[in-house]
């Protein structure tokens, strides 16, 4: 199987995970703290094990899923269209995670920041980049906004797309008002994002409905 010099890069970016958890495996206290609430305080911790090496096993699978998927797609050669701009995404995402990883590690070695106001520019580069991605998307049943009706028709497709775009777009630019306002910050990330899919649903919907008419 021939690896698309992007995909080159994610499985660096995997392997890289795992030399930094091994690396760093030693300096971490025997409870690791993992998650957040919405103020930026510790409200989980998993062990010393998971802490350093969940991201890297996870990154691993998500690999192999991207990896495979596109390829046994039954719409495989509408990905193609869309190659460099799928890839691209990928390698964000897991920059994405690594980036969070990366800033979990330095808060369990004794680094105490704002972790909320630092995620916030993170998820809006990752929204933007979400908005290119489903613009060039082409029909497929592996990345996009695949609902029901968006898989059934080629215009409700493009028109569906062509408005989470949109959306995504503006969700990005909310999100990184996060950085201003760090205790509503999970909320600038939240809200728009979850109002953006809730709302290119039900307008894919209507969108299918008028054609059908």
């Amino acid at each position: 199987m021939k690896l698309h010099k992007l995909e080159v890069i994610s499985l660096i970016l995997v392997i890289l995970s795992f030399l930094v958890g091994w690396y760093f495996y030693p300096q971490l206290p025997q409870q690791v703290a993992s998650h957040w609430n919405s103020q930026g305080q510790v409200n989980g911790y998993m062990s010393k094990f998971w802490g350093a090496f969940l991201l890297p096993i996870i990154l691993t699978g998500m690999f192999l899923i991207f990896l495979i998927v596109p390829r046994i797609d039954p719409k495989r050669e509408n990905i193609e269209k869309f190659r460099t701009y799928f890839n691209s995404f990928i390698v964000l995402l897991f920059l994405f995670m690594s980036y969070i990883y990366a800033l979990t590690l330095a808060w369990n070695m004794g680094y105490q920041f704002d972790f909320v106001r630092f995620i916030s520019p993170a998820f809006a580069v990752l929204f933007y980049d979400i908005s290119i991605l489903i613009a060039h998307a082409e029909p497929n049943w592996t990345i996009g906004i695949r609902t029901p009706w968006t898989l059934s028709n080629a215009e409700v497709w493009k028109k569906t797309h062509a408005l989470g775009a949109k959306l995504f777009r503006y969700s990005a630019l909310i999100g990184l008002l996060g950085v201003i306002f760090p205790k509503i910050a999970i909320w600038l990330i939240l809200l728009p994002i979850i109002a953006s899919t809730l709302w290119v649903f039900v307008y894919s919907y209507l969108e299918y409905r008028k054609i059908k008419r």
